[in-house]
């Protein structure tokens, strides 16, 4: 079984200018979710990119060496450059799988493969209870979590949620305010399978929890291609004929 390459990319804003988020995640939010995902025997490589490097990082080349790309991002979406973008989609696409986590929801990446306004949603910052309930107990990406677990303090996120129906639902969370949203969605674009997961707040120390790792890991597993997907080239805008000349 071959190993699976793995990108990060997080915004790494709050960390450094947020003593909050900065005491929960002194090194990172894409720290912490290196430091568990390398500890999976699947995982081969985890290779991380903020803001300040993204373009750098994530170039073609790269991209086309990665199996599964991670994304959080939260303020500073619109600064995202759209080159990267460009390649991120056109990538998914050809079949890399794509893990989107809470507030990327607002990311360019995930609106243009949505093609809606994902940032439509109820959201309150109130310390409140969330409770993650499976609703796809048969689902890859639910394996080991029974019927749900709980996650002590989240920002709450509530319906209506932008997005087009998801062609499968594997979360709905619950919030103590009565909020309920669609937590754990699937998409499918051309060959790319994609998952939008809502925990993880940047005060919040979700990525710690077992079960939270235990999502992520799983929708890495579920999320990566069989083979690691190729450059589509369809030969330009006049390609010959593939039957031959016309007689």
């Amino acid at each position: 079984m071959r190993k699976i390459n793995i990108a990060v990319y997080n915004e790494f804003f709050h960390e450094r200018h947020d003593p909050n988020s900065a005491k929960v995640y002194p090194d990172g939010i894409h720290s912490a979710l290196k430091g568990f995902l390398e500890k999976d025997s699947r995982v081969g490589s985890v290779v991380c990119a903020t803001l300040d490097d993204h373009a750098a990082v994530l170039t073609p080349e790269r991209l086309a060496d990665t199996d599964v790309l991670i994304w959080w991002g939260h303020v500073r979406h619109g600064n995202v450059d759209d080159e990267v973008v460009n390649a991120v989609c056109a990538r998914v696409v050809e079949g890399m799988g794509l893990i989107v986590l809470h507030s990327g929801h607002g990311s360019k990446v995930f609106m243009r493969l949505m093609g809606t306004d994902t940032r439509t949603l109820r959201w309150r910052e109130s310390d409140d209870r969330c409770r993650v309930w499976v609703v796809n107990r048969g689902h890859p990406i639910a394996e080991g979590l029974g019927e749900g677990f709980l996650v002590p303090a989240e920002e709450t996120y509530g319906e209506q949620f932008g997005i087009p129906e998801p062609d499968e639902l594997v979360f709905i969370s619950w919030f103590e305010g009565g909020e309920v949203f669609r937590s754990g969605c699937t998409f499918k674009r051309g060959s790319g399978k994609i998952f939008y997961f809502q925990n993880g707040h940047e005060t919040y120390p979700i990525y710690f929890q077992p079960e939270i790792q235990r999502v992520i890991t799983n929708a890495v597993h579920w999320a990566c291609p069989e083979q690691r997907a190729y450059r589509y080239d369809l030969g330009g805008p006049n390609a010959p004929a593939l039957e031959g000349p016309k007689k």
